[in-house]
C-alpha cells in the first residue's frame, strides 16, 4: 500500500513540475524570473503537502508552555528604557503586512487604503507613527510594506504622498502560487495573467512567506548591512501594533549568547478570540497552535478559555541575522495550512498556506509577551471599525489610545448585521458616530439609521424586522434599551 502511495505522490509531484514549466512558457522573461523563484518555495509546499497525512499535531504531546516562556508585559516593562533610544530604534525596522483586499468590507483595492479615523487610511496611520518616533528621537526606524500581487500596484501609486515624510518606505511583494483543483491536485490556471478568469487562479500563500520573499527580495541584506538586527512585524489592521520600546529594551538588553531571537505578543483570549492561534509546549519547544491544526474531536477544547488562556496578536519581534541564518540553511518549518475553496462557478480548490508565527519554534530563546488588550486592535468589519471611529479612542500622532474617559478599560462588544458590511453602506447609516463612551454592548440588525449626536449606554439592543425601517432621532440617548419594531423619521 505505502509503495502505491509512494508511487502516486511521485506521479503528483511530476504532474504539477510539467504543469508549471508549461505555465513560465506562458510569461515574459522578467516575469518568468521571478514567478520561477515563487514555484521553488510552492514545489516545496507541495511536496510537504503530499508527505503530511492526518492532524499536523499528536493531542496527548500538547503542554502548557512553562511558566518563563510566557512573561507578563508589566516585568519587560521594569527593565526600563534604553540609556540610548535613536541607537536602539536605529537598529529595528518595522514590517506591516499589506498583502490583503478590503473585500470583507465592501471595499475594491488594498485595505490599507480604507479610512478608518479623520480621513486617515491604515497606512496614512502606520506612516505617522513611524515619523513620529523618528522625529521624536531623531532615528532612522524604516516601514517596509510587504505588498502581495493584488495590492502592489495601487499602493505604490499612493507611496508618492509620502515622499516628504520624515520616513523610508520600502515595498516587496510576497509570492504568487497557484490554487490547485482539489481532485485533480494540479494548478487551474491557463497562463501567468492575473486578469479576468484567470485572476482567481492566483492567490498570496499567507504571512509565512514573509521569510521566503523578505529575502529573495535582497531587502534582508539590505536591512542588515544598514546595521538593522531586529524587525517588528505586524498586520497593517491592527492599529494596536505600534513600535513598543519597553519590548525593543528587553531584546537589545540580553547577553549576546542568550540572544532573543523571536518574542510573540500574546494576549489574554476573550469569548471572541476563541479562534485565535495560541502557544504551546511541544516536545520541547515553544510552538503556535492553530485552529486548523486540531483534531476535530479536540477543537472545543482549543476553544476553551481556560485551558488556552492566550491567543497570538501577530504582532512579532523577529531578529534579521536569525532570519538570514535560517533562510541559508533552509531550516525554517512552518506547517502547512490546507486552505480549501469553492470559486464562484462551483470548483473546489485548494490553497496552501503558511502562518509567519509557525516559525517562533526554528528561533534559540523564542519568548512569549503578554501584553496588554490595547496592542491588539485589528479593524476586520464595520462592528470593529465603528469602535475605532467611536469617542472611545483618541487619536495622537498615528497612535490610537483608549479616551482616558472611559472608566473601564475593556472595549464594548459590538454587533452590526448585514446592513452594515460595507463601509459604504455602514457610512450612510451614521449621520455621526454615536457617543459609546459609557456603552458595553450593542447588536443592530435590519434597516437601522442613527442620526446626529445620538448616545448609546450599557446594553442596546435595536432590531428592525424584515420590511420595518428604524431611524433612531438625532440627539436620541439610548441606556440599557431594547428597540424594535418600526420607527421612521421623514422630512416634512
Amino acid at each position: 500500500m505505502t509503495e502505491f502511495q509512494e508511487k502516486l505522490r511521485a506521479q503528483h509531484e511530476d504532474s504539477m513540475h510539467r504543469e508549471l514549466e508549461a505555465l513560465l512558457g506562458t510569461a515574459s522573461k522578467a516575469e518568468a524570473e521571478i514567478s520561477r523563484k515563487d514555484f521553488e518555495g510552492f514545489k516545496n509546499l507541495f511536496h510537504r503537502f503530499l508527505q503530511v497525512k492526518g492532524p499536523a499535531v499528536d493531542w496527548a504531546k500538547i503542554n502548557r508552555p512553562p511558566e518563563e516562556s510566557i512573561q507578563p508585559y508589566e516585568k519587560i516593562k521594569m527593565k526600563g528604557l534604553p540609556d540610548d533610544i535613536s541607537a536602539s530604534l536605529n537598529k529595528l525596522a518595522v514590517v506591516k503586512l499589506n498583502g490583503g483586499l478590503g473585500t470583507s468590507m465592501g471595499c475594491t483595492g488594498p485595505k490599507s487604503l480604507i479610512s478608518v479615523r479623520n480621513e486617515n487610511t491604515f497606512l496614512d496611520l502606520t506612516v505617522q507613527q513611524i515619523e513620529h518616533l523618528n522625529k521624536t528621537f531623531n532615528a532612522d526606524v524604516p516601514l517596509v510594506l510587504m505588498n502581495s500581487f493584488n495590492t502592489d500596484e495601487d499602493t505604490k501609486k499612493i507611496l508618492q504622498k509620502y515622499k516628504h515624510h520624515r520616513v523610508n518606505i520600502h515595498t516587496f511583494n510576497q509570492s504568487r502560487y497557484p490554487r490547485i483543483n482539489k481532485e485533480s491536485l494540479l494548478p487551474i490556471a491557463k497562463n501567468m495573467s492575473t486578469g479576468g478568469q484567470n485572476g482567481e487562479a492566483w492567490y498570496p500563500p499567507g504571512h509565512g512567506d514573509v521569510y521566503a520573499s523578505f529575502s529573495n527580495s535582497g531587502l534582508l541584506d539590505k536591512l542588515l548591512s544598514e546595521g538593522k538586527e531586529y524587525i517588528f512585524v505586524s498586520n497593517i489592521d491592527n492599529l494596536g501594533a505600534t513600535v513598543d520600546l519597553f519590548i525593543l529594551q528587553h531584546l537589545m538588553s540580553q547577553p549576546a549568547d542568550r540572544r532573543c531571537e523571536f518574542i510573540m505578543e500574546v494576549t489574554d483570549k476573550t469569548r471572541a478570540d476563541v479562534k485565535g492561534g495560541t502557544l504551546i509546549q511541544y516536545e520541547d519547544h515553544l510552538r503556535l497552535l492553530e485552529i486548523a491544526q486540531v483534531p476535530k474531536n479536540h477543537v472545543d477544547e482549543f476553544k476553551s478559555v481556560t485551558k488556552f488562556k492566550i491567543f497570538n496578536t501577530n504582532n512579532l519581534w523577529i531578529s534579521l541575522p536569525a532570519i538570514k541564518r535560517l533562510q541559508d540553511t533552509n531550516k525554517l518549518d512552518l506547517e502547512i495550512i490546507v486552505n480549501p475553496k469553492t470559486l464562484d462557478g462551483g470548483l473546489n480548490v485548494i490553497q496552501l498556506e503558511t502562518a509567519v508565527g509557525a516559525a517562533i519554534k526554528s528561533f534559540n530563546n523564542a519568548l512569549g509577551v503578554n501584553v496588554p488588550r490595547s496592542r491588539f486592535l485589528p479593524v476586520k468589519t464595520s462592528s470593529d471599525l465603528l469602535l475605532v471611529m467611536s469617542n472611545l479612542y483618541s487619536l495622537d500622532a498615528g497612535s490610537l489610545t483608549m479616551s482616558r474617559k472611559r472608566e473601564f478599560p475593556s472595549t464594548p462588544h459590538v454587533k452590526l448585521g448585514s446592513s452594515f458590511t460595507k463601509v459604504q453602506q455602514f457610512l450612510c447609516r451614521f449621520e455621526s458616530i454615536p457617543d459609546m463612551l459609557e456603552l458595553d454592548h450593542l447588536t443592530v440588525s435590519g434597516d437601522v439609521t442613527f442620526g446626529k449626536n445620538v448616545s448609546l449606554k450599557g446594553t442596546v439592543i435595536i432590531i428592525a424586522n424584515h420590511g420595518d425601517r428604524i431611524d433612531i432621532p438625532a440627539g436620541a440617548m439610548l441606556e440599557n434599551k431594547i428597540v424594535s419594531g418600526n420607527l421612521r423619521i421623514l422630512d416634512h
